[in-house]
């Protein structure tokens, strides 16, 4: 069963999860709970400890919501290094996994990005209609000095992913949890600043299943990604898809290079989004479908670049449409 859920990135219910509700939507996506609306009710450590993950799935559940899945992480720059403090930083991810076991949040969304995460060099510019959308220009970051903890290259990244992946797999198992890995966004080649950049190709994520035969060991197929990645999502999506190891996906469309790209309308890309459900269809998905990297309507506001009330709305209404088209399908 395609199901849907939404990110939560706020620290306390707004109407937008009133109107997820009113949608249908019943699964959220949480952050890690760095503010708490109610201060008497616990205090701020780490926000991977049991305590203020236990508030916050209880505020989510309050408001007729099931936490399903954290897609955020602590610090983990040093596991990915391999530096001085991983050890520590490894701790940390391990009791987040343990915490999230003990309160039944099944999934959790992570990355291997070392230093540089997701990167836009503009999320100002104008889409279809004059909505404000985002976009990179690898030319205008290229030539920059590497960030403060310097280069780092590709087979480094590959052995601490493997080390970090043989440490935190038996935990995730005993714990319940499933580890869905996010592409490198943008998908550059090589490098970003001469920070090699591991998680860009369909053939890495093929190498990663095969680190791990666990079923806990997964992937987030994170359309606006992987479209950059191939000329054939929807065989991408069957093919990965059929290892029944994709476990979250974005559903987003770009337009453009690795390189050089902008964010559209989910209506408007460069992928056959019809063909994708379709294909989501095929393979049985039975995770969690959310929306992702949505342009902001007139009339509204994005906190978060990608994350306005209005573009969400309409994507979660074409999804829906696809969806309902494609099982309808199935069915004749």
């Amino acid at each position: 069963m395609i199901r849907f859920a939404e990110i939560l990135p706020e620290s306390r219910p707004t109407v937008f999860w009133t109107m997820l509700k009113q949608l249908g939507i019943r699964e959220g996506v949480g952050v890690l709970p760095r503010h708490f609306v109610d201060w008497r009710r616990a205090t701020i450590d780490n926000p991977w400890d049991y305590t203020p993950l236990a508030v916050y799935k209880e505020m989510v559940e309050e408001e007729g919501l099931t936490l399903t899945a954290i897609e955020d992480n602590p610090p983990m720059d040093r596991l990915r290094y391999g530096a001085a403090g991983a050890e520590e930083e490894f701790d940390q991810v391990a009791q987040m996994i343990t915490n999230m076991g003990r309160l039944g949040i099944s999934l959790w969304c992570y990355n291997w990005a070392a230093a540089i995460n997701w990167q836009r060099t503009s999320s100002r510019l104008r889409g279809r209609g004059g909505a404000i959308v985002s976009g990179y220009d690898h030319q205008l970051v290229g030539s920059n000095p590497p960030p403060l903890m310097g280069p780092i290259a590709a087979d480094a990244l590959w052995a601490n992913l493997e080390r970090f992946l043989q440490r935190i797999v038996p935990i995730a198992e005993k714990a319940g949890v499933k580890l869905a890995l996010h592409p490198d966004d943008p998908p550059i080649l090589p490098e970003i600043r001469g920070v090699s950049r591991i998680m860009n190709t369909v053939d890495a994520f093929e190498r990663l299943l095969a680190i791990s035969p666990s079923e806990v060991n997964g992937i987030t197929l994170c359309q606006g990604n992987f479209t950059l990645m191939t000329k054939n999502l929807p065989e991408v999506i069957h093919a990965l898809g059929g290892t029944g190891r994709v476990y979250f996906v974005h559903f987003r469309d770009v337009r453009g290079t690795p390189d050089k790209f902008v964010e559209t309308f989910v209506d408007e890309g460069q992928t056959d989004m019809v063909a994708c459900m379709r294909a989501y269809r095929d393979i049985h998905f039975d995770g969690i479908m959310r929306t992702d990297h949505t342009p902001t309507l007139a009339g509204d506001d994005a906190e978060v670049a990608g994350y306005s009330t209005l573009g969400r709305l309409h994507a979660l209404g074409y999804m829906t449409g696809l969806r309902e088209a494609v099982l309808s399908e199935a069915q004749q």
